[in-house]
């Protein structure tokens, strides 16, 4: 029996094919070769050139031109575009992507802020980790730019920024109408439709998804995604607003990592499962507000948002006769928003810029709980909880001209978290107040039109999780359980150079530490992320954008980092799974003959996966390319490749204590990995209309 696209099975999923059937009409009419011409494609300078702007060498915009060339396997690779920042999966495709940026593994999110359009991405309280960032609803058509800032330096980022943060902007109204189909490798099925017009004095702009994979797992993910999305602009630059809507469903089975000796020893094969019932669901649906004017600026946002997560990395560790699989379970409601105003003012003779931002958060939790399971059947509930979770975030940023080509910069943060916790375990119940204060300052050195130096200091922060301001008993154990700090102070320290020299080549060159209070570390066989030691970390970025011609152009970026624990310990220094080697080098062309194309190069370093070091995972080289050709202004076929050279390498690497069936009751320490995806192919027939 042939097996039948997965978006043909429900009636209320054919409004996605209308839409692509609506669009094949203009294929037929536009694929005439009387009208196939030379396209005339010219490369902008897809990152900006930003010097007298900006207070950091860390920072920077990236523009739709440069996203729009990236062959993309998952939607979070996007993110990659922030130099030094590495994307990669341990589970399903429907789960958050793992990040890795400035010696940090940052698990699902932790101290790596997104937003998109004034919405945060970070989950705090969250059932599968603090911070957790789920990028699969990313439709990667729309981002107009994505603007970048890392260490804790200004003071509009909050919680999760101290690594780095990252702002995503979707466009408002489209230059055409497009409709894209891709089919590929191991069942990649996707079905996009976007599309704006002028209504009254706006513009309005929708946008549907389906997609379905299966994967090269030997158990098939069976992954079916759904997005869609409606939006209504008015106005301009200077003066306008936005209103916008946004649903995401998505379930799928999950091949987690898994033990090294499981294949070796032939028991499965590298894309094989132990518990072949992991996987889960999710769904996200908003509804955001953005008003702005030459000094205001604000935003509202109302998120619904649920998962069900099972998972199983011990196996039969804890329960022989069972297994250790578990359910995650996060449903909450969130509503926040922020406002800012911008104005200039002379004081002392020095021109002077000054933005001053309130900003608010209300995640109300009906219940976050965690569930030992079979086969995803509850058999007795570990934790259950709902919280309460509000945070109000007061903050001023000034910018002085102190000379003609010296400028400095000052911030202050004010954050206030209250947190109230309803447990079915009655003595983790409570409530508990927090709060913390973060200066920032820098100094920026105008040298030339072409040179500008940076010296930066800033304290930021991230949260722990609510649920440990009250917790006094462990709910697996039931022993004695220490609270933690709930709000974790980190400190940034950055030297910088920025140039813009021959031929428009701009490069950034960044020496950085970072010392964190706490640091927040992902427990493998728990499956979660918990407070820990104090840490710092060392490290030197440098990122460069080199144009050829004006339709072509080499990016290249380079980090290196040093990550170890603050205090003294027996057991070692070094931060398990903090990444310390990354390379990013991509070239693209979009020739006017029509061809364009692009080939990006991912270097991943070794990591230490336990603190004395004794233990590493091995590093990966992956390469991903695309090539395109534009018949006409309205059709297009692109073809994407990934892992060209078919590398067996991993994408990510625990070691923790594990037990497979037969194996000694005490289980056996050991590597538990998950393969990085073999060669794969993806066509794309793309038309505007």
């Amino acid at each position: 029996m042939v097996k039948q696209p997965f978006f043909l099975y429900t009636n209320t999923r054919l409004l996605l094919l209308t839409a692509l059937f609506k669009s094949a009409s203009v294929f037929a009419e536009s694929f005439n070769l009387e009208e196939i011409q030379l396209i005339e494609v010219k490369v902008t300078a897809v990152r900006e050139n930003l010097i007298g702007v900006v207070d950091t060498a860390s920072e920077g915009v990236i523009s739709n031109q440069r996203i729009s060339n990236l062959p993309l396997s998952r939607p979070g690779e996007v993110l990659e575009q922030v130099p030094g920042l590495i994307v990669s999966q341990h589970s399903g495709d429907g789960k958050a992507n793992q990040y890795y940026l400035r010696g940090f593994n940052l698990d699902h999110g932790t101290d790596f802020a997104v937003w998109l359009d004034g919405m945060p991405l970070n989950m705090p309280t969250h059932a599968h980790g603090q911070g957790y960032i789920d990028s699969n609803w990313l439709m990667p058509e729309l981002i107009d730019s994505l603007e970048f800032k890392k260490g804790a330096y200004h003071a509009e980022q909050g919680d999760f920024s101290a690594a780095g943060s990252t702002h995503l902007h979707y466009a408002t109204a489209l230059p055409q109408s497009i409709a894209k189909l891709t089919v590929g490798s191991y069942g990649f099925q996707r079905l996009f439709n976007a599309s704006s017009e002028a209504i009254a004095d706006g513009q309005f702009l929708y946008a549907i998804e389906a997609q379905g994979y299966d994967g090269a797992w030997d158990n098939s993910q069976n992954l079916k995604k759904f997005n869609g999305l409606l939006r209504y602009s008015a106005g301009t630059e200077e003066r306008g607003w936005t209103v916008t809507a946004m649903g995401y469903d998505s379930t799928w089975d999950a091949t987690d990592q898994v033990p090294k000796r499981a294949i070796n020893a032939g028991l499965i094969g590298r894309f094989g499962a132990i518990d072949a019932t992991d996987g889960g669901e999710t769904s996200r649906y908003s509804l955001s507000a953005e008003w702005h004017d030459d000094t205001w600026q604000a935003n509202v946002y109302a998120i619904h948002y649920k998962l069900d997560l099972f998972s199983n990395f011990t196996y039969f560790l804890d329960d022989p006769i069972n297994g250790d699989q578990f359910e995650q379970a996060d449903k909450r409601n969130v509503l926040g928003g922020t406002v800012k105003r911008s104005f200039n003012a002379n004081i002392a003779g020095l021109e002077t810029s000054h933005q001053i931002g309130l900003q608010g958060r209300y995640d109300d939790i009906d219940h976050v709980g965690l569930y030992r399971t079979v086969a995803r059947q509850r058999l007795s509930t570990t934790r259950e909880d709902a919280v309460k979770q509000a945070s109000v975030g007061l903050w001023w940023q000034g910018n002085w001209q102190l000379l003609t080509n010296l400028r400095a910069s000052a911030g202050l943060r004010q954050d206030i978290y209250h947190f109230d916790i309803e447990s079915n375990i009655a003595e983790n119940s409570g409530k508990a107040h927090s709060n913390i204060f973060s200066p920032k300052l820098g100094l920026a050195w105008q040298t030339s039109k072409q040179h500008e130096f940076y010296v930066n200091w800033g304290r930021g922060f991230h949260s722990n999780d609510g649920r440990g301001s009250t917790i006094r008993v462990d709910p697996v154990s039931g022993d004695p359980a220490e609270k933690v700090n709930p709000l974790v102070k980190a400190i940034s320290k950055e030297l910088g150079w920025r140039a813009n020299t021959v031929g428009n080549w701009q490069t950034t060159l960044a020496l950085f530490q970072l010392d964190i209070d706490s640091e927040l570390l992902f427990i493998g066989d728990a499956g979660a992320t918990e407070a820990s030691r104090p840490s710092r970390r060392v490290g030197i970025e440098w990122t460069n954008y080199i144009p050829i011609n004006s339709w072509s152009y080499i990016d290249a970026d380079f980090a290196i980092a040093r990550a170890r624990f603050g205090d003294s310990d027996v057991v070692g220094d070094y931060i398990p799974g903090s990444i310390a080697k990354t390379a990013s080098i991509g070239i693209a062309i979009n020739h006017p003959s029509g061809w364009s194309g692009s080939t990006r190069f991912r270097y991943f370093g070794p990591r230490a996966l336990i603190e004395d070091n004794s233990v590493k995972s091995s590093s990966s080289l992956l390469t991903n390319s695309r090539v395109a050709y534009q018949f006409s202004s309205k059709v297009n076929l692109a073809l994407d490749i990934f892992n060209i050279f078919d590398r067996k390498v991993s994408d990510i690497d625990y070691l923790y204590t594990s037990r497979l069936q037969n194996e000694a009751t005490q289980g056996v320490e050991d590597i538990h990995t998950h393969p990085a995806e073999p060669r794969m192919a993806r066509l794309s027939l793309i038309l505007n209309y």
